[in-house]
């Protein structure tokens, strides 16, 4: 069986100046209260990869709006215009990455590959100071694979031993980012004894930490 913690316990395990990754589209999956922790413990020097810093007052967006941040990589960050100001002046670095290069270089690492060819990008600044390769006559650009020290990820049920399932979209890019982490701290909507297997969309043998939303309500 897995470690069940509160938010406070999981995200005392996590070190100024580690790598964390993420999940969630925007709000939509995203681990709300272990990112809110981290907020709370302001942890600093942070290089957080993700899908996007969604909105200044929430999830991810917060972390920019405080400058806990030091390197972001990420494929969007639109919809939080804290994010493009610390960039433009300095603040924070960011490697702006196409969405599919993002999760195919992050399912790399989790597979154990040693990087991934793709054609996004080719002919743009993208390109600049990588390696490319001709194949059939077509120009790829190679990419590395990219893992973190933690994955914050979201699960909308999550049983005993680790299993997760998710409803709907919720699941985007938590499902790959927790096959590429040293260590992952899943955030269950619903804890259960033992999810059918037809539900496992994460295996349990990926998660490290369980943190049930319901346990953190008080806090």
């Amino acid at each position: 069986m897995k470690s069940r913690l509160s938010a406070k316990e999981a995200i005392n395990l996590i070190k100024d100046g580690s790598t964390i990754m993420v999940g969630g589209f925007l709000s939509c999956g995203a681990p709300d209260v272990l990112v809110d922790e981290l907020v709370r413990q302001k942890k600093t020097g942070l290089t957080m990869i993700s899908n996007d810093t969604t909105y200044p007052d929430a999830d991810k967006g917060k972390l920019i709006v405080n400058k806990q941040i030091k390197k972001l990589i990420t494929s969007h960050i639109g919809t939080n215009p804290e994010t493009g100001k610390q960039m433009h002046s300095g603040e924070l670095e960011v490697e702006l990455v196409p969405m599919g290069t993002l999760i195919e270089r992050i399912r790399a690492k989790g597979t154990g590959l040693g990087g991934i060819l793709t054609p996004t990008g080719v002919g743009t600044v993208i390109e600049e100071n990588k390696q490319t390769m001709v194949v059939d006559g077509k120009k790829f650009i190679f990419e590395k694979p990219i893992g973190a020290d933690y994955a914050l990820i979201y699960g909308t049920k999550v049983d005993k031993f680790g299993n997760v399932s998710f409803f709907g979209t919720t699941r985007n890019l938590n499902t790959v980012m927790a096959t590429a982490a040293d260590t992952v701290i899943v955030q269950a909507d619903e804890f259960v004894d033992c999810l059918d297997p037809n539900e496992v969309v994460i295996p349990g043998l990926f998660i490290d930490y369980i943190v049930v939303k319901e346990d953190n309500s008080e806090e």
